[in-house]
């Protein structure tokens, strides 16, 4: 497919990174007049790309904004993983869930794959596919939790994930989408966040990020065909009307960055991290882990305190699970529910 004048631009723009092209240069050099140029210029930053007007008359590519765009995203996903800049991306200044609307686009879709094995016709559109949004009104953590999306504030996207031969372990799903979740903070960012089972992020003791995996199963052959992986970041503190309850626990990255920046790494790294051997990317999860040698509290069912134990996190196996040890030495392996660190009074 033949360049448009507007990429043309930005290519032509980005090759010569902090020099002063003048608009005769790229109306030449894009075969089009200079009226063109100027409009593909404007065009570019309505979209979010910084361009500074010299006063020769010449144009100089900074850097990218704040803004949250599809050319903006694309641009920031292929600069650095390629592979993946066919992907079919969307983003919104506010939605309900990106994770919700991941799902209805799959629920209308049908199946991802044919009997044969190949993508289908939808499943070439929505396998890793991305959603991204600025903030959401009916953001959703696990157990049906609701999870805070204010503007200004974060980044929220979803991945619609979906291995050939269907998802065999969900919890691993969630783990890797941490460790790729931290690898993208940690190189775009600059801070190291800890990992707290199963799936939060957690960096100076408060939570910075939340991850929510949901399966799509195909009734047909009773495989779990899809994921849609939600991963919400607070990019800077803007907690006034969040619950005292969740304001004790929440914060944030602290460094206003680029956020198509910061969300273009995490699907990338999401996408990429399944190619990886599986085990080294569980021995990641564990290095990463704050859990482990800690007391805690464990809540097999989120919503009640019935049925809660103690007892100490000793590892991570293989399969994502938490193990820990009761106070009888017994050790079991937990792939649900919810674990808090305890402290004795």
């Amino acid at each position: 497919m033949a360049q448009t004048t507007k990429e043309k631009v930005l290519d032509f723009l980005i090759s010569n990174r902090e020099n002063s092209i003048s608009g005769e240069e790229l109306a030449k050099d894009c075969g089009v007049t200079r009226t063109a140029i100027w409009k593909a210029i404007s065009s570019l930053r309505n979209d979010g790309f910084e361009i500074e007007g010299t006063t020769n008359g010449g144009y100089i590519f900074k850097d990218i904004g704040d803004a949250v765009s599809v050319p903006l995203f694309s641009f920031c996903l292929s600069e650095k993983y390629p592979q993946f800049k066919n992907s079919v991306v969307e983003c919104f200044k506010e939605i309900d869930s990106t994770n919700s609307y991941a799902k209805r686009l799959l629920a209308k879709a049908g199946s991802i794959y044919s009997a044969d094995g190949s993508l289908s016709e939808s499943g070439k559109k929505l396998k890793d596919s991305i959603y991204v949004a600025e903030s959401q009104s009916q953001g959703r953590g696990r157990m049906g939790r609701i999870f805070y999306s204010p503007e200004k504030s974060g980044i929220y996207l979803s991945v619609i994930y979906a291995p050939k031969g269907g998802i065999k372990n969900p919890a691993k799903v969630t783990a890797f989408a941490a460790v790729a979740t931290s690898r993208a903070i940690k190189k775009v960012c600059g801070i190291e966040p800890k990992i707290k089972w199963i799936n939060d992020l957690f960096f100076d003791g408060k939570k910075i990020c939340g991850i929510l995996a949901e399966g799509i199963t195909n009734f047909e052959t009773g495989t779990i065909e899809a994921a849609v992986v939600g991963m919400g970041m607070n990019i800077v503190d803007n907690f006034e009307d969040f619950p005292d309850e969740v304001k004790q626990v929440a914060g944030s990255i602290g460094k206003k960055i680029p956020r198509c920046r910061l969300a273009a790494a995490v699907a990338g790294e999401f996408l990429s991290i399944f190619d990886e051997n599986p085990k080294d990317v569980i021995n990641e999860y564990k290095e990463k882990s704050f859990l482990i040698g800690k007391n805690v509290k464990i809540q097999p069912i989120a919503a009640t305190e019935d049925g809660s134990y103690f007892a100490k996190a000793v590892d991570i196996d293989d399969e994502a699970a938490l193990v820990v040890e009761l106070a009888d030495g017994k050790r079991i392996s937990l792939s649900t529910g919810e674990v808090r660190v305890f402290q004795e009074s």
